[in-house]
């Protein structure tokens, strides 16, 4: 099993829409992509104004994370909206062997 992990960081008060535009876009992308085993998204304030955001899924394969990120699966995966929330954003993601469970 594969954790594929991204962050990304917007104003405190936008979090609950960010959040809510994810779980339909991005979130609900990874799900449907054959060979997901499950996503969350996390959020936690960071007491500046901003709070970060990570979402991470879990996949049978990296054939199967191609399914949904494409052929270079290190891109972060971006949609029409993320500019109007995101204030700084990592570009690529991590992938993680999952060794214990």
């Amino acid at each position: 099993m594969i954790a594929r992990m991204w962050r990304g960081w917007v104003p405190t008060e936008r979090v609950g829409a960010y959040t809510t535009y994810i779980e339909q876009t991005g979130l609900t992308g990874y799900r449907r992509t054959p060979g997901n085993l499950g996503a969350q998204m996390w959020s936690r304030d960071l007491g500046d104004g901003r709070s970060e955001v990570t979402t991470l899924s879990w996949w049978e394969s990296l054939d199967a994370i191609r399914g949904f990120a494409g052929d270079d699966i290190s891109q972060a995966v971006f949609y029409p909206e993320d500019d109007a929330f995101l204030i700084d954003r990592e570009t690529t993601v991590t992938h993680h062997e999952v060794v214990a469970r």
